[in-house]
């Protein structure tokens, strides 16, 4: 097993009275089971120790590494190839499939109930409507299907795509091994996305995170994705004009910052005019730790990026990763952990024919 990656790691110690057993999950990672049995014989002990490592295997067992290596070895060259053609012609599509994938992940889990079309869909819910990068996924699906055909699921296809996407803006330094196994879900509805707000506290971030089994951590980094990408002046003319009522800039935003946001956010302009998450021109298309710097500076565009550097929760993770931290290594393990979320198996789910409908034309309850 891979550190972080695998469904189950255990340690267990064989005493002759006693038998203590701990797993750990990437759902949980402070979840343990402790049994002490008294004067239990050796051979009963691994009864037990085989019962309990057969409970965490059917909680979180069906995503591993390799899972389509007999079924579809081809399947990360050929996804690999068709996303490799699509950042060459439109480097955006990077911090599109980082944002695609966090979206479909954190609202009802990693299924690709994102991807299907209609007219309540997730889809059409109001903070998905500037969702892009479905087209990438067509392509990649289509060209699966001529290799593996009804073999890869469009969930697996989002987290490969995304992964190689990743390593890609990176300059080809930041690449994880992402296990896969997941199923299509059958269901999407507008009305159940539910995603952190830019105006949400950290500590009320922190919740919706933990809800989802993903620690603090987590949370700093996936929020460092906004290493590349782009928000709109809609987003922040609060902290530009306004903030809390108080007809005057967010004081935690450097005055400068200000200044140039001004320019290109004025007020009531016809226009809702894009500004890079990251300010620092000379990387703000590459997946680095820039980010931690720009907001350990007072230079963060949304509040919850700001108040990252200044909650107490999480400024000592920040301050870490802008002082060279390892944040590309462990970029990529939170981007597993968030890949682990409420997956599909073979009986809540499927493989889709097309990724923007299920087998059945009705598959929504």
């Amino acid at each position: 097993t891979l550190e972080n990656r695998a469904c189950l790691t255990f340690c267990i110690k064989l005493q002759h009275y006693k038998v203590t057993t701990f797993f750990y999950t990437p759902h949980n990672r402070n979840s343990y089971i402790n049994f002490k049995i008294k004067k239990m014989a050796t051979k009963s002990a691994l009864i037990v120790f085989l019962a309990v490592l057969s409970f965490g295997h059917c909680c979180y067992g069906q995503l591993q590494q390799g899972f389509y290596k007999d079924s579809c070895p081809s399947v990360e060259a050929t996804v690999f190839k068709v996303v490799k053609e699509a950042f060459i012609n439109n480097s955006t599509i990077a911090p599109q499939m980082i944002r695609l994938y966090f979206h479909d992940c954190f609202s009802n889990g990693c299924d690709a109930s994102l991807l299907l079309d209609g007219p309540n869909t997730e889809r059409k819910a109001s903070p998905n409507l500037s969702v892009r990068g479905y087209e990438l996924i067509d392509a990649v699906k289509t060209a699966l299907e001529k290799e593996c055909e009804g073999v890869v699921s469009c969930a697996d296809i989002i987290a490969l795509a995304t992964r190689d996407l990743v390593f890609l803006a990176s300059g080809e330094k930041a690449r994880y091994e992402i296990p896969t196994g997941r199923f299509d879900g059958r269901e999407s509805s507008a009305t159940s996305v539910v995603l952190p707000s830019p105006q949400m506290s950290v500590s009320d971030t922190f919740k919706m995170f933990r809800d989802k089994n993903l620690s603090l951590n987590d949370m700093v980094l996936l929020l460092g994705g906004h290493t590349i990408g782009v928000t709109h002046c809609s987003f922040i003319m609060d902290r530009l004009y306004n903030f809390k009522n108080t007809q005057k800039p967010d004081p935690s935003m450097d005055s400068g910052l200000v200044q140039t946001l001004q320019q290109k956010c004025p007020k009531n302009s016809p226009t809702d005019g894009a500004i890079d998450l990251d300010q620092d021109f000379t990387s703000s298309k590459t997946v680095d730790a820039s980010y931690y710097k720009q907001i350990k500076s007072r230079r963060g565009i949304l509040q919850i990026d700001q108040q990252l550097a200044s909650d107490e929760l999480t400024s000592k993770v920040v301050t870490d990763l802008a002082n060279g931290g390892d944040f590309l290594g462990m970029f990529g393990k939170a981007m597993v952990n968030l890949g682990s979320v409420l997956v599909k198996d073979k009986k809540n789910g499927e493989i889709r024919k097309t990724c923007q409908s299920c087998k059945k034309l009705f598959c929504m309850p």
